[in-house]
């Protein structure tokens, strides 16, 4: 891993504000989840990758030094992505430029966690689904999910 953060500001994070496709199933989530490992692998960084489809993980897989304790990271970051319908990261900087929280806004943070790494999967709008990564600073994780999903969109 390189030591230089990403950087994203508001207007970066708009640019790319999920996965929107016609279908999206277990399969997929797959294809997708083994996507992500590749990212991960590449940029040698330590990164759990869960893709969810409904209730259900479909896909997981820890890398390097990641476990049971990127758990609830997992979990309230696509919780986030869920209820927004956003990437994590860019409820977080709205947030920021906001002046505000999510726990100002009446939401749990053992729930909600604000912090880059997960993306909503929509199909017909609908949210039915994310692929949420963790393990490295925010901004790491936002930047791997979001070269998984141009990847996945490319297939």
């Amino acid at each position: 891993m390189t030591d230089d953060l990403p950087e994203f500001t508001i207007e970066d994070l708009e640019t790319l504000t999920g996965l929107d496709v016609d279908h999206f199933d277990s399969e997929a989530a797959v294809l997708l989840g083994l996507l992500g490992v590749e990212v991960i692998r590449e940029r040698g960084a330590n990164l759990c990758v869960q893709v969810v489809v409904g209730d259900d993980v479909a896909f997981r897989a820890n890398l390097g030094t990641t476990g049971p304790g990127n758990d609830p990271w997992l979990a309230g970051k696509a919780a986030v992505a869920r209820h927004f319908s956003e990437p994590s990261l860019l409820v977080r900087r709205r947030q920021e430029a906001a002046g505000t929280t999510l726990e100002e806004q009446g939401l749990d943070f053992e729930t909600y966690r604000a912090h880059g790494g997960s993306m909503p999967i929509r199909v017909a709008g609908e949210v039915v689904g994310t692929i949420t990564m963790s393990g490295e600073p925010d901004v790491v994780d936002h930047s791997a999910v979001a070269e998984t999903v141009r990847r996945y969109v490319k297939k």
